[in-house]
């Protein structure tokens, strides 16, 4: 196919779609096929709320304390809906990023300062999301891991190749390898047989057993709302379809707020069933496992080759797409805080360095992951509060603004987040 022609196809598939979304905010189209357009920005954040590193967390805390902390995945879920929705509204209302109106609202030194914080944090997303792919490759094929992180590389770089054939491909891609996690976790958990009783009292009771519990549930925190994708979805609903009147902006939001929640509920189901699958086997049977290695093999043994196989399978999937992912939210970061750019191509070069050299020393990938959770804890806080700032302030959002009741949850919810990021924090550094 020549250029021209390619670029022909290009434009021709992106006017369809246009054409699409206009008739569904027109009302042309009903029921499903009117929101069919608008799917898509919600999944790809999505991504990032399913990454290896919730792996790491999901398992250790399941084979340690049973069902107990299943409550906080569906805390961490809800919060989740929530933030993202704000992300999503904040670029329909706006027309700008999160990276891009920080730029416009803070001083150049308070900009230069969230470009760098959001950098480290990008890094640390991923270590998780290489390792984990790289870790999924090494134990279905029992290759080594330095050949399975090349491996990885180069997967990871043919899904960012997608983005030049437009935005539509790719959402396909990760909508598809986020519905082989689903698969592969459904598959373990019909395996596992969990109890029912349990399973609902932890859910729904809120309850912790210890310092520890506290600790690892912060972790859980970090590894399921993520600061990355919070500035990602502004960048996925800015320019999508835009709206040509509050009227228009409204719409696409609702229309948007469905995307989000479905996959929202996709992805706290995922999440879920790690750790339900872990406390209905490792707990049940007194092991902590907190090794993506040693799990895999504990599955192996206690249900068989095809369930440690479709282990490995939800983990290398988990890790390509959600990689992918990252690279293009330090993309939307960098342009947004300081309108510079580097080829995406070389970014993804520049952060696999270094989880590549993690694997070449040698270095625990189970512990790296956890690790890395810290980091992304932590900068939480930096993203969420100018989220909640600019999407609660009405001359900015217009008829998009927040709700007051929203305004007080969101706050509430960033005050929860910070206290628990700097409980981590202590923790870790002086325990």
């Amino acid at each position: 196919m020549s250029r021209e022609h390619a670029f022909r196809s290009k434009g021709s598939r992106q006017h369809s779609f246009q054409n699409s979304a206009s008739s569904s905010l027109k009302g042309e189209t009903h029921g499903m096929k009117s929101l069919v357009p608008f799917l898509g920005p919600a999944f790809i954040a999505a991504v990032a709320y399913i990454d290896p590193g919730n792996y790491a967390t999901n398992i250790a805390a399941g084979s340690r304390y049973g069902y107990t902390l299943l409550w906080v995945i569906l805390a961490s879920n809800l919060m989740a809906v929530l933030i993202q929705t704000m992300s999503a509204k904040l670029g329909i209302a706006t027309g700008k990023n999160l990276p891009e109106v920080c730029r416009d609202r803070f001083s150049k030194k308070t900009s230069f300062f969230l470009w760098i914080q959001a950098e480290l944090v990008v890094m640390a997303t991923d270590l998780a999301e290489f390792i984990g792919a790289a870790l999924g490759l090494y134990l279905i094929f029992n290759i080594p891991m330095v050949t399975a992180a090349l491996i990885a590389a180069v997967g990871s770089f043919a899904i960012l190749e997608l983005q030049r054939r437009g935005v539509r491909p790719l959402e396909a891609i990760i909508t598809g390898m986020v519905f082989i996690v689903v698969i592969a976790f459904g598959v373990q958990v019909f395996y596992a047989q969990p109890e029912a009783g349990p399973m609902l009292t932890g859910l729904f009771t809120p309850r912790f057993e210890g310092i520890d519990s506290v600790l690892l549930s912060a972790g859980m925190l970090g590894a399921t709302v993520m600061p990355h994708a919070i500035y990602l979805h502004s960048a996925l609903t800015q320019k999508r379809i835009v709206g040509t009147n509050e009227t228009e902006k409204r719409k696409i939001f609702k229309f948007e707020l469905v995307d989000v929640i479905i996959a929202m509920v996709i992805a706290g189901a995922i999440n879920a069933s790690m750790l339900i699958v872990s406390a209905a086997l490792f707990n049940k049977e007194g092991l902590f496992v907190e090794d993506l290695d040693v799990a895999f093999h504990q599955f192996d043994h206690l249900l068989g080759s095809t369930a440690a196989v479709m282990f490995g399978v939800g983990l290398l999937s988990a890790g390509l797409s959600s990689s992918s992912v990252g690279t293009l939210s330090g993309d939307v970061i960098m342009q947004g805080f300081i309108k510079r750019r580097i080829p995406i191509y070389l970014r993804r070069f520049i952060t696999m360095v270094p989880p590549l050299a993690i694997i070449i020393m040698g270095v625990n990938p189970s512990k790296a992951l956890v690790m890395s959770q810290i980091v992304l804890s932590f900068g939480i806080a930096f993203a969420l509060v100018p989220l909640i700032m600019f999407t609660s302030d009405k001359n900015l959002m217009k008829s998009l603004v927040n709700r007051k009741i929203t305004t007080i949850i969101a706050w509430i919810i960033a005050v929860i987040i910070i206290v628990l990021n700097v409980f981590l924090l202590y923790q870790t550094l002086f325990r």
